[in-house]
């Protein structure tokens, strides 16, 4: 039995067919309905997809024939290695490199091969895309150019699923450092608030730690999301104020309810900027001495088509006794900031007593 002699660069060749990651995988249809594509355009019961490991043949798809894996010395594939084109042997009993291969011989051989080489870009032969007949044959140009395209279409499909698995391994490093800056940056501004001596001061830090948490959040839903930069309100708002209800007094209640609209990411840092003010400065201020009250927030669908109505309410002592402050304060000047970079309709009601209601109606600038 005439052996095929090895590649001349098999360690390169061993190394870039294990960056695929496709060896020992599950049978998947999208390469299983290439294989019985190509056995039905080159009218041959097998075809397989195979890859030639270090001691071993193994098919990815194999149509016609139960086996998923081949010993080396019975491999018709690493012969294709030793060409450019496709390797076709009309009769496999006529032919020195197969006449006495195990799977040629006997009733049940095969006597007609042909494959085309699943190759790199940079050259190195991988395995093959193969058809394999019990009767010696011939295959048309045009089975020959649809053996080459569908083997193009199966080195396409693996470099693309290279990338997406290379680009998912940089997005979770950048996902880890993002996490460890945001972290970092939020203990030196709760640092900086504690040691504030102005009042003013220490509001500002607090804003500022909203925002972070805001974005910290933010980033969270995107990474879990596969929208770029378009959000799932709904969802990103539980994310938050899960948070939130875990800081809560226990005489405060936090209720919830945010249906699964789509804003920019933009919106969403802004959002919950003002939800994150809002919600921890009645937790701190709108109940005093104990006092028991709910904080409701709300995002729901606007008055018109593609608007979005967020709604921060408590039921606490109302203004002006609440650190959120007057009209000329500090959590009204934030409100009226975060409308204005939603473009939105501001609306503030309060009254002593009777609680806190801040309203903002926007458009999605999600499209």
């Amino acid at each position: 039995m005439a052996l095929a002699p090895q590649h001349p660069d098999d360690a390169a060749r061993l190394a870039a067919l294990r960056s695929y990651e496709i060896l020992d995988t599950d049978p998947e249809s999208e390469y299983d309905e290439i294989a019985h594509l190509a056995g039905a355009i080159c009218d041959m019961p097998v075809a397989l997809i195979s890859f030639v490991d270090a001691d071993r043949q193994w098919f990815k798809s194999a149509t016609g024939i139960d086996r998923r894996e081949t010993s080396l010395t019975e491999s018709i594939c690493t012969h294709a290695f030793l060409g450019d084109d496709i390797l076709e042997i009309a009769d496999t009993q006529d032919d020195p490199r197969t006449i006495d291969n195990p799977l040629c011989t006997g009733r049940e051989g095969f006597r007609f091969y042909a494959g085309a080489v699943l190759k790199t870009s940079d050259g190195l032969p991988l395995g093959t895309l193969c058809v394999l007949g019990r009767r010696p044959a011939k295959l048309t140009p045009l089975q020959r150019d649809t053996l080459r395209v569908l083997a193009a279409q199966i080195m396409a499909r693996m470099e693309l699923r290279k990338s997406l698995a290379h680009a998912e391994m940089l997005r979770k490093e950048v996902d880890h450092r993002v996490k460890n800056s945001l972290q970092s940056l939020a203990s030196l501004v709760r640092l900086a608030a504690r040691r504030a001596r102005h009042r003013e001061t220490a509001e500002a830090l607090s804003t500022l730690q909203s925002r972070i948490d805001a974005v910290a959040r933010l980033h969270e839903e995107l990474y879990r999301s596969d929208g770029g930069r378009i959000v799932d309100l709904g969802r990103y708002m539980a994310n938050l104020t899960g948070h939130l209800a875990e800081i809560a007094p226990s005489h405060v209640r936090l209720q919830v309810k945010a249906d699964n609209l789509a804003v920019s990411s933009e919106q969403a840092v802004a959002v919950g900027t003002l939800v994150n003010e809002f919600v921890q400065n009645s937790f701190k201020h709108a109940f005093p001495d104990g006092r028991h009250g709910m904080v409701h927030v709300t995002a729901e669908r606007g008055s018109g088509d593609g608007k979005v109505q967020l709604t921060c309410r408590d039921d606490g002592v109302g203004l002006p006794d609440i650190a959120l402050g007057g009209q000329d304060g500090l959590g009204m000047q934030i409100a009226a900031i975060i409308s204005a970079e939603l473009q939105g309709e501001l609306n503030i009601q309060s009254s002593e007593g009777e609680g806190l209601t801040i309203g903002i109606e926007f458009v999605s600038a999600a499209g």
